[in-house]
């Protein structure tokens, strides 16, 4: 009989644990990240401090890359067979990460803003960096932000998620159900990371917030909206005409690099200007419907 299942075994293809897929995605990061001397923090999914939700799951690699060294690292994650296929323009409403794929290690999300912190970009990550600490993945040495500011972090994943279950879950462990001194240093840490706004999505208060260009960015992701309302959104959330302007463009164009991903092939010219004809219909028709919810 062992003869017999060691037969078996042998002509099955080898299964490698999700778990152990990402964490060694983890380390092929922070190894690219270290040869060039680039600053990188990882964060939520197995990066994640266990006793903040235990049991939580995860499916793919996050990386939060010091601003100024995100170019250099996306480039260098390039030529290490990581494959771009969602970048940062078309990644979300925050066009905050750029997604990459890799054969063997599966799906990482190059991070170069973590959505709701600030001021800037680079001076959140050098708060984040300042108080970081270190955890082993895929057997690297991998730098993390703090235990609370992992809690903040995750609220803010949260506060944009729309209310999914693994979301409330993640505001019930880290927040609703925390005690005093936990919140204590939660509230500590939105107030050093500038997360006000963000953070207003899971006291309820967002509305007060209104003033603040980036209301509507965070009122779409939290509570739902339109393709329409998302990117009016996303253009009043830009800096600067020039940047208003580049959003305002690129909302009309073909996010080809989603429908490759739908298609599961490269997609044809035709295919294109098909889909380019064919959005404003569905954008009509998506207004109405929710009007027509709404009134209901």
């Amino acid at each position: 009989m062992a003869a017999q299942e060691t037969t078996e075994d042998s002509a099955a293809p080898a299964t490698v644990p999700l778990e152990v897929r990402i964490g060694f995605a983890h380390a092929s990061a922070q190894w690219v990240a270290d040869r060039l001397g680039l600053d990188l923090l990882h964060v939520k999914g197995a990066a994640l401090d266990p006793t903040l939700v235990p049991g939580r799951g995860y499916s793919d690699a996050d990386v939060l890359a010091r601003p100024d060294h995100v170019s250099a690292l996306l480039d260098e994650l390039r030529r290490h067979d990581w494959e771009l296929i969602n970048s940062f323009a078309y990644g979300s409403s925050f066009e905050h990460s750029a997604t990459l794929r890799h054969r063997d290690f599966g799906l990482l999300d190059l991070h170069r803003i973590y959505p709701g912190t600030g001021p800037t970009p680079g001076e959140a990550f050098e708060t984040l960096w300042a108080q970081r600490q270190t955890t082993v993945l895929g057997g690297l040495e991998c730098a993390v932000p703090s235990r609370d500011a992992q809690a903040v972090l995750l609220l803010l994943h949260a506060a944009r998620g729309g209310g999914d279950p693994k979301g409330l879950h993640d505001i019930e462990s880290v927040w609703t159900s925390a005690g005093g001194d936990q919140r204590d240093r939660v509230l500590d840490w939105v107030g050093r990371l500038d997360a006000g706004l963000g953070f207003s999505v899971i006291t309820g208060t967002l509305d007060e917030h209104r003033h603040d260009p980036a209301y509507d960015l965070w009122r779409v992701a939290s509570r739902g909206g339109t393709r329409w309302e998302e990117w009016r959104a996303r253009v009043r959330a830009a800096q600067g005409l020039r940047a208003s302007a580049v959003v305002a463009a690129r909302s009309v164009l073909v996010n080809v690099e989603h429908l490759t991903l739908v298609r599961g092939r490269p997609v044809t010219r035709r295919e294109v200007v098909a889909e380019f004809f064919g959005r404003p219909a569905r954008g009509v028709r998506e207004v109405v419907g929710r009007r027509a919810g709404a009134g209901r």
